[in-house]
């Protein structure tokens, strides 16, 4: 992989092209340079491998090859010892694991291009989300993913972004672990339903109840979707995605997406932490003879989707510093123009697969395109770009000096392995065989937020009871003082009237009376 190139010697596209890929280096083949839809030349297109940490991007319309580039990238990536991270949407990567199937129409491609096939599979790990698929379980603690990627997954404002960070920062500060989706949920249940927490609520500045009910509604939607299988432990360490195979080939980890289409920014958001988590735990290493892993982030527009302007912030700063540690990112997607200028600006290696123009929006984003790209030998850029065939794509990449290489028509090579998705039964047997499965599958429940406000819920009742029953005591000795008090005097009464009623005095006049009452009554009496 480390031919020069054959110098062209009579066309002037060819001599215009040619001495620009000519590297002294270690290269990756991408396939032979084309000077119209008919003619190829013996020049060949190349990607310097010191250079795959520059990051990049493969784009074109859909049905053009993306994949199928993705997986020739990949193949060559790992050929040369450098561990690949892809996500697998449509299950066609799954195939790099099993050697390719020779036919006519591929002898007939590889012979024009100049490569000399070999039907070859490549060292294979396979993942799945929170084991929704085939593949080793991927989870990630909710502290760890962070308010603002859940921001982004949940579609909430700025306002409701910047309260969702408040939230975080009162577990941080409580000590509440967020582990899963049922931790965060229970936290702003507490928050918001119960008075101690409302009280605890009122101390989080600008943070209102309000807020704090929308993104609880948010949160409750977002879990009913079965997103709450992603979130979890043990979380999963990135670092496995560095590893080599015992013949030195790098491991091309694959992570199933399934059903994308409903749960589209989660997905993207997902990918967003593994790169973010990263950058955080590589050291930095500066420039490197190859990368330690390519990242390969596909459908990429729907990590740009609706973003705010924090997470695009975020966006552009990983990757524009991820390349210190030793990691490149290309983003695949349809168009240029779905990745915001910021990153854009970042990729320096370019492979455009053919782009439609049958709408006046697919005119802007083709003229937009072409502005992106230095100048080339070709008269209309654009024309070329939507005249490219299956398998073809316009390529630009960064040299070894890191300067633009001219733009080539380039016909792409044919991947070695299997252009199809591998058999099911392959797939289980070697994620079974995996020794990540036996860290990874089962899934792990320790004490975290939920429990520990039930704890605090229960011996806030707890105490609640207790507090009622000494009250109520209290007022039973209460009652029970007045009523003795209340028995106690009419005794006391009584004692003192029997007392007088048997005393000579009170007898003496008793009798005086009743004699005075008799005399008053018949009339008796001295006169």
């Amino acid at each position: 992989m480390t031919e020069t190139p054959e110098a062209a010697a009579t066309d002037p596209i060819s001599e215009a092209v040619a001495p620009g890929y000519r590297f002294e280096g270690a290269a990756l083949e991408l396939g032979g340079l084309m000077l119209n839809a008919d003619d190829l030349s013996d020049v060949r297109i190349r990607i310097p491998l010191g250079m795959l940490n520059r990051h990049g991007l493969v784009a074109g319309a859909t049905g053009t090859g993306k994949t199928k580039t993705l997986q020739l990238l990949a193949e060559q990536l790992s050929a040369n010892g450098v561990p690949v991270f892809a996500a697998d949407i449509k299950g066609d990567l799954s195939g790099i694991s099993v050697p390719g199937e020779s036919s006519d129409k591929l002898t007939a491609r590889t012979a024009s291009v100049g490569q000399e096939w070999t039907a070859t599979g490549f060292p294979t790990e396979f993942y799945a989300i929170g084991g929704q698929g085939v593949g080793v379980p991927v989870r990630v603690t909710m502290s760890a993913f962070g308010p603002t990627l859940l921001a982004k997954v949940l579609g909430l404002n700025e306002t409701q972004e910047s309260s969702l960070g408040l939230v975080f920062y009162y577990c941080d500060k409580q000590g509440l672990p967020l582990l899963d989706l049922a931790d965060l949920r229970a936290v702003l249940q507490y928050l918001t339903g119960d008075a101690a927490g409302k009280a605890e609520l009122k101390t989080i500045g600008g943070l209102s109840p309000q807020t704090a009910g929308v993104i609880l509604r948010e949160l409750v939607a977002f879990e009913a979707q079965g997103a709450d299988v992603f979130f979890g432990e043990p979380e999963f360490e990135t670092k496995e995605f560095l590893r080599t195979a015992e013949d030195g080939r790098g491991i091309v980890s694959l992570l199933e997406l399934p059903n994308l289409q409903d749960r589209p920014a989660l997905f993207s958001t997902f990918l967003m932490w593994l790169l973010a988590d990263l950058f955080h735990d590589l050291p930095e290493e500066g420039d490197l003879d190859k990368p330690k892993l390519v990242f390969f982030f596909d459908e990429a527009h729907l990590l740009f989707n609706d973003a705010s302007d924090a997470f695009l912030d975020q966006i552009a700063q990983t990757v524009r510093l991820i390349r210190s540690k030793g990691v490149g990112v290309f983003f695949v997607t349809q168009s240029p123009t779905d990745v915001p200028d910021d990153v854009l600006g970042q990729l320096g290696s370019r492979i455009q697969h053919q782009l439609r123009a049958h709408t006046p929006n697919d005119a802007k984003a083709l003229k937009a395109t072409v502005n992106t790209y230095p100048n080339s030998a070709y008269d209309d850029l654009g024309a070329v770009i939507t005249s490219l065939g299956i398998g073809e794509a316009v390529v630009t990449v960064m040299n070894e000096r890191g300067a633009p290489t001219p733009v080539a028509w380039t016909r792409l090579r044919a991947p070695e392995s299997l252009m199809d998705p591998a058999p099911a039964p392959e797939m289980e047997a070697a994620v079974k065989a995996s020794p990540l499965t036996a860290k990874y599958a089962e899934a792990i429940d320790r004490e975290s937020a939920r429990e520990l406000l039930a704890r605090k819920l229960e011996e806030g009742a707890r105490k609640a009871a207790e507090d009622a029953r000494v009250k109520e005591m209290a007022r039973e000795q209460k009652n029970e003082r007045v009523t003795k008090k209340a028995e106690r005097a009419p005794k006391e009464e009584d004692g003192m009237v029997e007392s007088v009623v048997k005393s000579r005095a009170f007898k003496d006049f008793m009798s005086t009376a009743a004699r005075e009452i008799a005399r008053g009554m018949f009339k008796s009496g001295r006169r």
